[in-house]
């Protein structure tokens, strides 16, 4: 599966768990916008780790680096 829709998919089982099941646009806020808490910003780091190999302890943990589709395919290159 191509990047951007696995990030998408992912957001929107997050978002989905929570009730949450309006669509957004791949340069829609996620979390900035509080439709998800800091703990899902840990699912997604988790998500990336694992499926894309981004290590956070090189680039740092910024909230602002997971907040879009576009911010996120952007991180993984």
């Amino acid at each position: 599966m191509e990047p951007k829709l696995a990030v998408r998919e992912f957001l929107q089982n997050l978002l989905a768990r929570k009730g949450d099941t309006q669509p957004f646009s791949d340069a829609d806020s996620v979390l900035a916008s509080g439709r998800l808490q800091s703990i899902d910003a840990v699912e997604i780091v988790v998500f990336l780790e694992d499926r894309f190999g981004v290590d956070f302890a090189d680039i740092g943990f910024d909230e602002e680096k997971i907040d879009t589709v576009e911010d996120i395919v952007s991180l993984i290159g």
